[in-house]
């Protein structure tokens, strides 16, 4: 069992700007996101994407402010469960949380701060018939731990920034030539990643099919070939040890939707502005995935939520104690042993 002060269901960019503030009141926090890396939407949507509205900075890329909002909670040494989703919560009779995931993690916490975004993100599965048969025994959805793919026969479906960066990131460390299988003759990707590709399949080190898809998966056991639809509307079969489908991810509340908290067009309802907690004590809502009269789905204005919404946290946590604000130009970040 994981135990934290704070438990954040989201590590996009708000969750972890939550870390940070929770950080600064010396709570700990335990982040959990259905993506296997931090960030969000911004890591695994639009990496490479320019964000114009986050003070101080005219212009940062996407994947960059992860980069520097994971940089920032670094001190506060925030806990992580990625690649699973929270599935359910069931408060106990101290009035704290425990939540657990898909994968039958547990967390226990007094607090949780749901900042999921637009909720957790399903892979958009491809129709092919009896494809949840080969899923994990074969067929992934998402690269949770590359380095157990290095040197194995991979094939990758989609043309977006993450498909070509995950081609791009095999096909330099594999041995084995790395597959990639696009629909289409044009790629949404970034130009860099494209241009990449096409070096990389010069070089034999990617075996490029364009206007094809995947139409059927063979194997008894486990994924053992692909087939493949190709330009010539010929089909090939292709023996792969695994197969990514990864044709981006579609936002879900989730399993959080039926948590008992109050619902309003697929966001959750806060009972104010002064903090944004829930209907439930306890459980509050800050960034894209909560509404209220007036909001604005804005990363600076989840930051703002969350600033509020830990400051409440903590009289949760510590009843019998009180929060002095102090500043950080005076008192520095003092992060945790």
């Amino acid at each position: 069992m994981i135990k934290t002060d704070i438990l954040i269901i989201g590590a996009g960019p708000v969750g972890l700007f939550t870390v940070f503030e929770a950080g600064l009141m010396k709570l700990k926090c335990h982040l959990i996101d259905a993506i296997s890396k931090a960030g969000g939407q911004l890591t695994e949507i639009y990496p490479k994407k320019p964000i114009y509205d986050i003070p101080g900075f005219p212009k940062i890329l996407a994947g960059d402010l992860v980069d520097r909002l994971m940089e920032q909670s670094a001190p506060f040494k925030p806990g992580f469960t990625l690649g699973e989703r929270a599935e359910s919560i069931k408060k106990q009779n101290d009035g704290s949380f425990i939540v657990t995931t898909n994968e039958g993690t547990r967390h226990k916490a007094p607090v949780i701060i749901i900042a999921g975004g637009l909720g957790s993100f399903e892979p958009r599965k491809p129709k092919i018939l009896n494809i949840e048969v080969f899923e994990k025994k074969g067929v992934e959805y998402m690269v949770k731990d590359p380095n157990i793919f290095i040197d194995k026969k991979v094939f990758i479906s989609g043309g977006g920034d993450s498909a070509l960066d995950w081609c791009i990131y095999f096909a330099e460390k594999n041995k084995k030539k790395v597959g990639l299988v696009h629909r289409s003759e044009s790629f949404r990707a970034h130009k860099d990643s494209v241009e990449k590709i096409y070096h990389l399949h010069e070089e034999g080190k990617i075996e490029l099919y364009t206007n094809a898809e995947v139409i059927k998966l063979n194997g008894i056991n486990g994924l053992d070939s692909i087939e493949i639809r190709t330009n010539n509307n010929e089909n090939k079969i292709i023996k792969v040890d695994t197969w990514f489908p990864l044709f981006g991810l579609s936002p879900k509340l989730g399993p959080i939707a039926d948590w008992g908290l109050e619902i309003e067009k697929n966001a959750i309802k806060v009972d104010n502005t002064i903090d944004y907690q829930t209907n439930i004590p306890g459980i509050f809502a800050v960034g894209d995935v909560n509404t209220y009269l007036g909001k604005l789905k804005l990363i600076l204005c989840g930051f703002h939520e969350a600033t509020l919404a830990v400051q409440s946290a903590y009289k949760i946590i510590n009843p019998d104690k009180r929060y002095t604000l102090k500043y950080t130009t005076v008192q520095g970040i003092q992060g945790f042993d």
